[in-house]
């Protein structure tokens, strides 16, 4: 008895790494070995002649992230990113979450039906999406500038003035994206026991009160996890400007990975548009550690 308990944990482990090991497998072939090929591709100076001729790439360093750092055109992108984020990351947030709160109120019928619909943006073809909010967005014929004549405002050129474009942008994404942060927060909401909010009432706290104090509190982790993920998705913004403005007007609406995307596949310079995406990488690390750090202590 004793020789088989003794054998057990060993066969358990033999067991969980055959189980993982096709997994691993996989994440290691194209999760690990692109990013060292990357890292390898940014200490160089590996460009469209590199690919027809490989020997003629050369090292060169740090040359490539002393070259970015001082190039103007990164630090306006990684500013448009960070506002991106900063400002569309919290509005889905609080989108999804008031979504979540109204279709889990007790009075509200047809739960599943809306969870449906508002879930849908977030499955169609960003592109899809982008391109018809284009239009939308249209100066002259949008229904969004229709909508706004009827109370007396001029038309604006949503896509067109430095100063609307990327908030026409997060408007576009917020709506694209909260369908799938609401189901989260709808799942945690529901895993709230009923008695704690009973109890709430019973002390006299109203609704504020409750969220604020049983909601809120027991939404810790979920606020944690949907965070750092929209957080990290909006580092990555790419799709929207690519489709909606290529990056502009005047550089208004150009990110990081469009920069990235625009040096290694318009440019052919591959070892600088590597660069690029690790210290997009370095950036999103030191803001998701920060993010756990502030989330985790109210938590």
């Amino acid at each position: 008895m004793s020789a088989t308990r003794t054998g057990m944990p060993s066969d358990v482990g033999k067991a969980a790494w055959l189980f993982l090991a096709p997994a691993l497998v996989l994440i290691f072939i194209f999760f690990f070995l692109p990013v060292l090929a990357s890292l390898v591709l940014s200490v160089t100076d590996f460009d469209i002649y590199a690919i027809a001729n490989p020997p003629t790439t050369r090292f060169v360093g740090l040359a490539n992230y002393v070259k970015l750092l001082h190039t103007p055109e990164f630090w306006t992108a990684l500013k448009n990113t960070f506002y991106f984020a900063i400002v569309g990351g919290p509005l889905t947030i609080a989108v999804s979450l008031a979504t979540a709160l109204l279709l889990n109120a007790k009075l509200v019928r047809f739960k599943s039906f809306f969870r449906t619909i508002y879930f849908t943006p977030f499955v169609t073809t960003l592109v899809a999406v982008a391109i018809v909010w284009r239009y939308l967005y249209h100066t002259r014929y949008g229904l969004l500038n229709y909508t706004l004549g009827h109370f007396g405002i001029g038309p604006i050129d949503w896509l067109g003035n430095p100063r609307w474009a990327m908030p026409a942008i997060i408007l576009m994404s917020v709506w694209k994206n909260f369908g799938y942060n609401m189901l989260i927060f709808i799942a945690g909401l529901q895993a709230i026991p009923q008695d704690l909010y009973d109890a709430a009432e019973i002390d006299g706290a109203g609704p504020m009160r409750r969220f604020f104090n049983v909601t809120l509190p027991l939404l810790g982790p979920t606020l944690l996890f949907v965070g750092v993920i929209t957080m990290i998705g909006y580092f990555q913004l790419f799709s929207e400007p690519y489709v909606m403005t290529q990056g502009g007007p005047l550089r208004a609406t150009t990110s990081v990975v469009l920069m990235m995307y625009e040096e290694g596949f318009r440019w052919w310079r591959m070892g600088y548009a590597a660069s690029i995406a690790f210290v997009l990488f370095v950036v999103i690390l030191i803001a998701t550690l920060i993010q756990f750090r502030l989330q985790k202590d109210r938590t």
